[in-house]
């Protein structure tokens, strides 16, 4: 193509080259469709001075799209044969910008070091590990300030979610302690190949801040797990485990200025704050 972007025609060349064949267990959906990585390059609203952290980078079809846009893009792989091959795509169709390009063949869900702090991060992330990825990202890199993924249309709801609707859960509050998620556009299966049975959806992720808590980030996180372990429990109930007793539960839960008999899903990440301080730190 004109840009160097990848169309359906060349993904599947490039997959036949490969001998590939997607796999499900790594959550392998390929986008094909070049309008569809321009619209996504464009919500991400990464500028020339961004060095950009990939996740999935698969064929190369956001990669080639980035490489455009960033400054710098690190992309991580886990299957050795698609690392191998991104930098090949990439000196192929975009040239000019391989330089500015880092593959890391690993598991995204190990890596705890990289060449350089990113700035963004922007990625096709797998189905079945999105949620770990994205908080894992989160929790090891603070430099990245603003971002954008392309999740199932299921999980793009939960992590966008507000206390009190149907899908809020604990990706909604996790992802919540480090940045705002709101949802920023839906995607077509046809987009994809192999054509996944599902829409997917597009996240916005801005960082800010954690809440202001003497409570630490694992603290916190127990309570939202325990709260979330039996939906529509209510909160004497849920943290009768971590605390010892129900009795002790409604204690904390009023300590912290909340009723016992509310539900773990109408709470926001400001609440688990003050209930972890009081059950913590009593």
């Amino acid at each position: 193509m004109p840009d160097g972007l990848l169309d359906p025609s060349a993904v599947r060349e490039l997959a036949s080259q490969l001998g590939l064949r997607p796999s499900k267990q790594r959550g392998q959906n390929f986008v094909t469709d070049a309008n569809t990585i321009r619209r996504i390059v464009a919500a991400a609203q990464v500028t020339e001075v961004d060095t950009v952290l990939e996740v999935g980078p698969g064929l190369g079809s956001l990669t080639l799209g980035l490489l455009q846009a960033a400054r710098r893009v690190i992309a991580i792989e886990i299957d050795d044969v698609l690392a191998a091959q991104l930098p090949e795509t990439v000196g192929a169709r975009l040239p000019e910008r391989l330089a500015a390009l880092t593959v890391v063949n690993a598991d995204a869900l190990q890596v705890d070091a990289l060449p350089e702090p990113p700035t963004a991060v922007v990625a096709n992330l797998p189905y079945n590990v999105a949620v770990p990825v994205l908080l894992h990202l989160l929790a090891t890199f603070h430099s990245w300030t603003h971002g954008l993924v392309l999740v199932q249309a299921e999980v793009a709801d939960r992590l966008a979610a507000s206390p009190g609707s149907k899908t809020y859960g604990v990706p909604s509050v996790k992802v919540a302690w480090y940045a705002t998620a709101t949802k920023a556009g839906i995607v077509s299966p046809t987009v994809f190949w192999p054509v996944p049975n599902v829409e997917s959806g597009l996240v916005a992720i801005n960082r800010r801040l954690p809440p202001a808590t003497t409570a630490t980030r694992d603290q916190v996180f127990a309570v939202i797990d325990a709260a979330f372990a039996q939906r529509r429990k209510m909160l004497r109930s849920a943290l009768a485990g971590l605390v010892g007793s129900s009795t002790a539960a409604s204690a904390a839960a009023v300590a912290a200025g909340l009723d016992p008999q509310a539900r773990g899903e109408t709470l926001d990440v400001t609440d688990f704050t003050r209930l972890a301080e009081q059950i913590f730190q009593a």
